[in-house]
């Protein structure tokens, strides 16, 4: 791979950046503490709870309710749970190395390795589980969701994102030691579909569904990591067992995303209708 791609032997080994990577290492401990507290407060509790009440059934927004929730067809919803019980799989497939999501969150890294990197690129993986405790809803339930069951998924994705963004800082700032390539493609697509998502959201929110607005927000937030980790684990050494994740990861990536277009596609049809 050369030095500008990985500054040394242990990341190789690991295919991320390396543990000194850290950001804020020239802030206190109490300051990061407190800041990071009242982030994850900010994300967890007053975030969700906007969103879910902008979100709700009983909302008006320019004169008119909000849209009913739609199950769907059922082979659709099938399909849909089909794909995220792949998801679920992959959190324990390894991306390089005999190295899997659950390891990185577990900080069980190749040369002992493991950080806060990691950690915040192997969590977001973990998406999957409440999606497809949306898929089976959606099949088996007369209510797609509650009020609860909403604030709290869109706390996950809400603390996801950020901790996607983190992970993204080190290319943002030419600290991750990658290729020039693998740098804007990491910061266009992860970016990219943070920033589009949420501006279509934004605007198309008097048009779509509670439910579909939470599937839209977590779809979000597992696209914009599973992006990062399939550029940079796209040339990851080791043979096709040791890095089963990735064909899987990338496999998967596209019926999610086209999900996610589809959901912004019908809430313009909605409105014309």
């Amino acid at each position: 791979m050369g030095k500008r791609i990985w500054s040394s032997r242990r990341l190789i080994h690991s295919g991320l950046p390396a543990s000194h990577l850290h950001p804020n290492r020239n802030i206190s401990p109490e300051y990061s503490l407190h800041e990071l507290w009242n982030l994850c407060k900010l994300l967890c509790v007053v975030l969700p709870e906007v969103i879910v009440v902008n979100h709700s059934p009983t909302a008006v927004h320019n004169g008119a309710a909000r849209p009913k929730e739609g199950r769907g067809p059922a082979w659709f919803n099938l399909l849909a749970l089909l794909i995220w019980l792949s998801a679920g799989v992959v959190v324990f497939l390894p991306f390089a190395l005999d190295t899997s999501p659950l390891d990185a969150v577990m900080l069980r890294v190749p040369g002992n390795q493991g950080n806060w990197w990691h950690f915040l690129a192997g969590a977001p993986c973990f998406l999957a589980f409440p999606m497809i405790w949306l898929r089976l809803r959606a099949l088996f339930s007369t209510q797609l969701s509650t009020p609860i069951g909403r604030r709290l998924l869109w706390s996950a994705a809400c603390l996801s994102i950020a901790g996607t963004i983190a992970v993204e800082t080190p290319f943002l700032l030419h600290l991750a030691g990658t290729s020039e390539w693998q740098r804007l493609s990491v910061l266009g697509l992860g970016f990219g579909i943070m920033i589009a998502s949420a501006v279509l959201l934004f605007m198309r929110r008097s048009h779509i569904a509670p439910t579909r607005a939470c599937l839209a927000g977590l779809n979000t937030a597992y696209l914009a990591n599973a992006a990062l980790a399939l550029v940079v684990y796209s040339d990851a050494p080791g043979k096709v067992e040791t890095r089963s994740g990735w064909p899987v990861l990338m496999v998967i990536f596209w019926p999610i995303l086209l999900e996610l277009i589809w959901i912004y596609i019908q809430s313009f049809r909605k409105q014309a209708s």
